[in-house]
């Protein structure tokens, strides 16, 4: 049969592919526009499968059909419409036009509950079974014969939200009240549709929608306003606590929020006041700085422009009707908090203020209108306390990973500027102050070396962004949050660091006290790789500090930026010269010198097995440097069984977080074999959400790869994979763009002698295979069956299970129904080829997380 599928979503998704599975010719797919550059699932997959999409924004306009749209829906042929999830009002001469007419999926069993608010009137009634209808369309849309119905017994914890994930209910038309009824049944009304589709009546000439509503007893109403509730027993009243009901057995109820038909949401205790606020007064040097920053374009001296866009609205600009959801409330509160720390801004003063003009105080208000982040970062080499050229002048230009462009020149140590690095690192700690210092003072410039960072955090994560592809969102809260309270952490075990007293034998008449001290070792050298360079910076740095060590830190020569700004923050906190020293280079060069060095003591790398490997043999033959080694390879797997919570398992999808470039990226997952393509399905689904694009952009999920070498290494691990016979799934290739852009990757059909399952890609393939069901010493096997082990996870429901397979697990961290969590009280470091010693935290503690479990093997 000829279908037209007219909707939207993942619902209208499903729907859609059951039909051609069914054999049906899908002949149109309509469906509504993108939205942010991101198109609806189902007109996704419809474009992909070659059908016809069209994305009107509208059927309808001025109460008629619009001609054209109606004529482009008739070209189609459809013999029949299936409206699966619908948000648009289709008219009646695309309803009745096709032959077989049109049929309509409903989230209720008809007729007992009807339009959008059906699964509320499920919950309001208190109603034992829920389901949903197929039937004919008619005039009303859902009124028409039943063809079909299904049902699901109600939970008693059931909520709005969880029947509507079971059945995905469309949204409808808004409920209307008899407000002649008692006030419970008043209240579970209004509690029945909060938020969705909301329970509203018509005031003063106007639909007014209630929200938040709670029964109350002896509530005060004296000076309250009378407001007239058409059909209700009484009046309301507008009190200073919110509107007052009154139900018809004489009880009452309040009602905190309301909110009009322009979507403007007051305190309902405003009702009678609305409109009175006063405007904000700019003064004239606060108009010329607004004036300013529109038009400002700021170069750093060496850098290239990073572009600023600022939008210019008026105070009656709606937040909402401007295109803003629900999750652009929190990120604009997020952000506000960022800004003014002493603001107590929450997501509902949003809500009831959606234009600039509402959301003003009657107060004074001074108002920063725009923040420009001016990227000026040194780009010199910093040693001894000081900014300098490297030895010759030498230089190279670091490159942003979202165009290919150069950012900066950035100075290219050498081998006497390492020297000379280490010198100074061994007198600030043999004779400079920082050697002198009590542990206490020490602890105190940590601090405020964390107190700058996060002072300077969205400068840091604006560099760490442009210099290494992580989108910003990420970068700020992890890259840079994490480096901020890295540093805090280890700054409190300042005064903490003790030794032990040993009891011993006593040789008469003497007596003896024996006892251990904790000293710091020296001047350590640090190599830092380039998937996190801020916070694999703090993961080392802080914790030799919070020793009494000093430092000369190789950043990664591809990402150099954030840590030279570190430098720089770590001058202004007060740092003697020659604690810090940073030295921007190239591994064979720089990192091959510290690790020959003779007069450092430690050396800590994070990177490749096989370069760990050569600077474990140079420390040993050099002056046996100790060495503590956080390496790659290919990990332990995940393994996914059949009794797992699905949601979480696909939701910790740690494979694509930060791009794939993550050390402990469940690249290579075990599925048991009953659950593997219902699971591939729903990790597939959720990969064609993601954005990919430009990193500084807030609404992106995935950015650029690091650097051109690294995304030719993914185009060709691909490619083996497919050589090898491996099922290419999605992705697999480089985006079609400016910039290191690669495409989310899945393969399945996985052997475990293949290369793809055996080497580390570091980058975002997922690499699939199945174990058979029930058999957990095979997979346990399996995933055992490699020389590295750096993190694993497990996903079951049976906690003996879990413990079981985390037990046997060959590898430094086991997550259990959770992935990729890692705070810094909780030590981290691989077994076997991925490396010894630890990271973080107190050395050999257990971390258990409930109801998710992780596990962090003592080592």
């Amino acid at each position: 049969m000829k279908i037209a599928v007219i909707g939207q979503s993942v619902f209208g998704l499903e729907v859609f592919k059951e039909l051609r599975k069914e054999g049906h010719q899908i002949v149109g797919v309509f469906t509504i526009p993108d939205k942010d550059g991101k198109a609806d699932p189902l007109g996704e997959k419809a474009e992909k499968d070659g059908v016809p999409v069209f994305k009107f924004p509208r059927w309808r306009l001025k109460g008629g059909a619009i001609p054209e749209v109606v004529e482009a829906y008739k070209a189609t042929g459809a013999e029949l419409n299936v409206l699966p999830f619908c948000s648009q009002f289709i008219p009646m001469e695309v309803i009745d036009h096709p032959a077989r007419g049109s049929i309509i999926y409903h989230p209720s069993l008809l007729p007992r509950h009807r339009g959008a608010s059906a699964i509320n009137w499920t919950l309001i009634h208190g109603d034992r079974k829920c389901g949903f209808t197929v039937f004919w369309a008619d005039d009303g849309l859902d009124t028409g014969p039943i063809l079909l119905q299904r049902e699901c017994d109600v939970e008693p914890d059931d909520t709005v939200n969880t029947l509507y994930n079971r059945f995905l209910f469309p949204e409808g038309v808004k409920g209307t009240i008899d407000w002649n009824q008692p006030s419970q049944a008043l209240h579970n009304w209004i509690r029945g549709n909060d938020k969705v589709p909301g329970a509203w009546a018509e005031i003063d000439g106007q639909k007014i929608t209630f929200y938040g509503s709670t029964l109350v007893d002896n509530i005060a109403t004296a000076g309250g306003q009378s407001l007239e509730i058409p059909g209700a027993s009484r009046p309301g009243l507008v009190t200073k606590a919110g509107l007052v009901l009154f139900g018809n057995d004489g009880k009452t109820l309040l009602v905190k929020n309301l909110q009009f038909e322009d979507g403007k949401m007051i305190a309902a205790a405003q009702y009678f006041s609305r409109g009175t606020g006063t405007s904000v007064e700019l003064t004239e040097n606060e108009k010329a700085f607004a004036d300013q920053m529109r038009v400002s374009k700021e170069r750093g001296m060496k850098c290239r422009v990073l572009s600023v866009v600022v939008f210019t609205i008026d105070d009656s600009t709606d937040f909402f009707k401007s295109g803003a959801a629900s999750m652009d409330v929190v990120r604009l509160v997020e952000e506000v908090k960022l800004r003014a720390s002493g603001c107590q801004l929450q997501n509902e003063d949003v809500y009831m203020n959606p234009t600039f003009q509402d959301f003003v105080p009657d107060e004074e208000l001074v108002v920063d209108y725009v923040r420009i982040v001016r990227l000026k970062p040194d780009t010199q080499l910093f040693v001894n306390g000081e900014f300098v050229d490297a030895e010759g002048g030498k230089t190279y230009k670091t490159i942003n990973p979202t165009d290919g462009m150069p950012i900066c020149d950035v100075s290219l140590a050498q081998v006497r500027d390492v020297d000379i690095a280490v010198a100074a690192a061994k007198d600030a700690f043999e004779e400079g102050e920082w050697g002198k210092m009590n542990p206490r003072d020490r602890g105190r410039l940590i601090y405020k070396l964390a107190d700058l960072m996060e002072e300077h955090q969205e400068e840091l994560a604006t560099i760490e962004s442009m210099d290494s592809g992580a989108v910003y969102t990420l970068a700020l809260k992890t890259h840079v949050g994490m480096s901020i309270q890295t540093f805090r952490y280890f700054a409190g075990w300042c005064d903490k660091i003790q030794g032990s007293t040993i009891p011993i034998n006593q040789a008469r008449p003497n007596r003896n006290l024996t006892f251990t001290r904790k000293e710091p070792i020296g001047v350590c050298a640090i190599v830092i790789p380039w998937n996190y360079p801020l916070m694999m910076l703090a993961w080392k740095t802080a914790a030799c500090l919070a020793a009494g060590n000093t430092v000369v830190l190789k950043p990664a020569q591809v990402t150099p930026l954030t840590a030279v700004k570190f430098a720089e923050l770590s001058a202004r906190a007060g740092f003697p010269k020659g604690v810090i020293n940073i030295l921007p280079g190239s591994g064979a060069l720089v990192g091959q010198r510290l690790a020959d060095h003779p007069d450092v003591r430690k050396l800590g790398f994070t990177g490749s097995t096989p370069v760990g490997k050569h600077i474990m043999k140079s420390c040993a033959v050099s002056n046996v440097k100790k060495v503590s080694l956080e390496l790659g390879g290919k990990s332990s797997a995940r393994s996914i069984f059949s009794d797992c919570d699905m949601e979480k398992a696909v939701g910790e999808c740690a494979v694509f977080f930060n791009k794939g470039e993550n050390c402990i990226a469940a690249g290579r997952l075990f599925v048991e074999e009953n659950i593997h393509d219902h699971y591939v399905q729903r990790v597939v689904d959720e990969v064609k959400k993601m954005k990919i694009g430009d990193p500084l952009d807030r609404s992106t999920d995935h950015g650029p790869q690091n650097h051109k070498a690294h995304l030719d290494k993914l185009v060709e691990f691909c490619q083996t994979g497919v050589q090898e016979g491996a099922t290419l799934v999605c992705g697999g290739k480089q985006v079609a763009r400016p910039g290191f852009f690669f495409e989310p990757t899945i393969f399945t059909d996985v052997q475990d002698h293949m290369f793809i399952a055996k080497e580390e890609s570091f980058g975002p393939i997922m690499i699939l295979s199945k174990f058979k069901s029930g058999d957990v010493e095979e997979v346990l096997r399996r995933a055992n069956a490699t020389e590295y082990g750096l993190a694993s996870g497990v996903f079951t429901r049976d906690i003996g299970k879990a413990l079981l397979v985390s037990e046997k697990l060959n590898a430094g961290t086991v997550f259990v129904n959770t992935y990729n969590k890692t705070d810094v009280a909780a030590p981290f470091g691989g077994f076997k080829q991925s490396g010894f010693g630890k990271d973080l935290g107190k050395r050999r503690c257990l971390w258990v997380e409930f109801p998710s479990h992780r596990f962090s093997r003592p080592g």
